[in-house]
């Protein structure tokens, strides 16, 4: 939930995954901790010999319940808008499928120059420094984790399941509410980053 707020759409994913298995799987309490890999939740849920099964139904189910709710968080698209005026590159490192994830962006016009998905916590290191990357955002504790891992600054924002205090305590160099004062921080991070 850094860059988009896809909860209703998942939700909707998430009931439609109990519709179609007739596993009970409580919508309001996945979207509640977004942020960790799609195994995680669904084995809160599923028996572990049907855990590929289910996630594999979700994301088949994805793209029809999901995609066309989401709409991008305040700040969002002026963040990327930010980068780009200043010669940089955009690159979305996220838990989520790639392809699924690339549904979202590409829903709400938001364009990226790489992505790189199924990656979590010190996994997102690998494709942070794959890439080159000088500054990392996310709102989540894992990815402060990434962000210490490939040796970058690493901008925390509260729009997910994460609090400002959480995000500070696992090595945000800096917590905004959202991404409105993405502009205005990225020149202070860049500076980090040197």
């Amino acid at each position: 939930m850094t860059l988009i707020d896809s909860r209703p759409g998942i939700a909707a994913a998430m009931r439609a995954l109990t519709e179609k298995t007739g596993v009970y799987v409580d919508a309001d309490a996945a979207v509640s901790r977004l942020g960790p890999p799609l195994r995680t939740e669904i084995r809160r849920w599923f028996p572990e010999d049907q855990v590929e099964e289910a996630v594999r139904t979700y994301r088949a189910l994805y793209p029809e319940y999901a995609i066309t709710t989401s709409l991008p968080l305040p700040g969002a698209l002026a963040a990327v808008a930010e980068v780009r005026a200043r010669g940089l590159r955009v690159m979305v490192v996220t838990s989520k499928h790639g392809r699924l994830a690339r549904l979202h962006l590409e829903h709400v016009g938001l364009k990226v120059d790489e992505l790189a998905g199924d990656l979590f916590a010190a996994e997102k290191a690998t494709a942070l420094t794959a890439h080159g990357a000088g500054l990392y955002v996310g709102d989540h504790v894992a990815d402060m984790v990434a962000a210490r891992t490939a040796g970058v600054p690493g901008l925390g924002v509260t729009t997910g399941p994460c609090d400002a205090d959480e995000l500070r305590s696992a090595g945000a160099d800096l917590v905004l509410p959202d991404l409105t004062g993405f502009p205005e921080a990225l020149g202070r991070l860049m500076r980090l980053a040197l």
